[in-house]
């Protein structure tokens, strides 16, 4: 399954944000945790090169807590400024304007030296679609200024909000890239719905998604479903005995693999079979 979604609106961000990074300070790019890697969007990384960065490992409270972890260790062992967040219920968020403030506390101190009382700092925020950034904002500033949901490309468009007197964020809407070279990244976003599911076979993905579970966590799948099943096992079988566990009958007794699908990954992105990361540090270390 080659998963690969690039809508117009998405090349209209890139040009947005290459035009308003003069304007920032710091750019501030959520990851997911359970992907940390798949859901670095290099054009995000190439576009902040000269910029201060933090880096938020956010929905933490869905991922594996060693494997997060490690990978926390990972990128500060690259130069980022690295914090953990919960954007839903606003974990981390006072972290992150202490984080800016201190990057910004040299800056700041050289402008006051020359006359400038008053140095608001400004950030750009961004990330891949549904990673938490609108939320995260509305946690900040404790009202619904950001557009949300929970299906990718809800923002649109830029939005500047002040969080306090010297402290902006730009919101920006969730981009892919252009092409995944790498057919695991597409499904791995794909997985935690940073994909809309609707240019997606469901069944397959599900059943992609179970052939990963099945080895990195397979005890979580057979005690959230009760089912058993060995390395021999198919994984179409699998589905069809959650649909069967879960009571998803069709007419004519059959299972219903489609409904069966779209709530096994429903319940896997809300972490209900367990706190989930789908790649770990020492994979990103054997590659070629």
């Amino acid at each position: 399954m080659n998963i690969q979604w690039y809508p117009g609106h998405m090349t209209k961000t890139k040009r947005m944000m290459q035009e308003n990074i003069a304007l920032v300070d710091i750019v501030i790019e959520l990851l997911d945790a359970r992907i940390p890697y798949s859901s670095r969007n290099p054009d995000i990384d190439k576009l902040a090169a000269n910029k201060k960065r933090i880096v938020i490992l956010n929905k933490s409270d869905l991922a594996d807590d060693k494997k997060t972890e490690r990978w926390v260790g990972y990128f500060e062992s690259q130069g980022l400024y690295v914090l953990l967040a919960d954007s839903i219920r606003g974990k981390g968020l006072k972290a992150v304007a202490e984080a800016a403030e201190e990057l910004m506390a040299e800056k700041k101190e050289r402008l006051r030296k020359r006359g400038r009382i008053f140095v608001p700092t400004r950030a750009m925020v961004a990330g891949i679609p549904n990673v938490g950034k609108s939320t995260l904002i509305n946690k900040f500033v404790g009202r619904s200024t950001a557009k949300t949901g929970d299906k990718p490309g809800v923002t649109r468009g830029k939005q500047w909000v002040r969080i306090k007197r010297d402290l902006e964020l730009l919101d920006t809407p969730g981009i892919l890239w252009p092409k995944f070279e790498d057919k695991e990244v597409g499904l791995k976003l794909a997985f935690t719905g940073a994909v809309n599911d609707n240019i997606t076979d469901l069944p397959e993905l599900a059943q992609e998604l179970i052939s990963l579970l099945r080895r990195l966590y397979p005890n979580e799948l057979k005690a959230r479903y009760k089912i058993d099943f060995d390395e021999n096992t198919p994984t179409h079988e699998i589905l069809n005995d959650i649909g069967v566990s879960r009571g998803f009958m069709a007419k004519g007794g059959i299972v219903d693999t489609k409904r069966t699908a779209s709530i096994f990954l429903d319940e896997f992105r809300a972490a209900k079979l367990g706190k989930m990361t789908l790649e770990s540090v020492e994979d990103i270390a054997t590659e070629p």
